[in-house]
């Protein structure tokens, strides 16, 4: 078994989307907020909001940790909460906006609810440099998996990359991530 060692250096982010708006700034920033909340109430640095129709209708943090849940990921949390109160009509007028890429488990759930549109703040590129994972070089993004099982779904992203890159710079060092051990803090 290869150890991975958390990155010493800063992934460079990657410029932000320009299809994005200023609105999808505004709640790029909410979705990096509810992941700094997520840390601060035992979860891993994640966030969602769902927006339609003019307001946020749902918001959700990461608590994979507190709860022993491995599929309270932010996306797929707020999903499984929210979808006995939204029907699928409604969720594909929604945008849901994520601090981090959605992975692809959260992507079935977004495929699953019909969700119409999304924009992810951090990407996964940099997200597995701080992990210290190596480089894929075909790696599977969500903008793909979406576009092959939802092609209603349109992606955006990324967004505000450097405030997702730090944020997950500052929660990362010395905790374990899925896939990679860190390393020994004391050696």
């Amino acid at each position: 078994m290869t150890l991975s060692k958390p990155s010493t250096k800063d992934p460079m982010p990657s410029p932000d989307d320009p299809l994005c708006t200023v609105e999808d700034r505004l709640y790029v920033s909410r979705a990096l907020d509810l992941a700094r909340y997520a840390t601060e109430h035992g979860g891993e640095p994640f966030g969602a909001l769902l927006f339609c129709e003019g307001e946020v209708i749902a918001e959700y943090s990461n608590c994979v940790r507190s709860t022993g849940d491995i599929t309270k990921h932010a996306e797929c949390g707020l999903i499984s909460a929210f979808s006995p109160k939204i029907d699928r009509d409604k969720f594909l007028k929604c945008t849901l906006y994520t601090s981090t890429e959605p992975c692809a488990m959260c992507c079935g759930a977004i495929y699953c609810s019909g969700i119409g549109r999304v924009v992810y703040g951090t990407g996964q590129g940099p997200l597995l440099e701080i992990f210290g994972e190596p480089v894929r070089p075909n790696p599977l993004r969500s903008r793909e998996i979406l576009a092959r099982i939802s092609p209603h779904t349109r992606v955006f992203g990324p967004l505000m990359e450097a405030e997702g890159i730090a944020l997950h710079k500052e929660y990362w060092p010395g905790r374990s991530t899925l896939g990679s051990i860190p390393s020994d803090p004391s050696s």
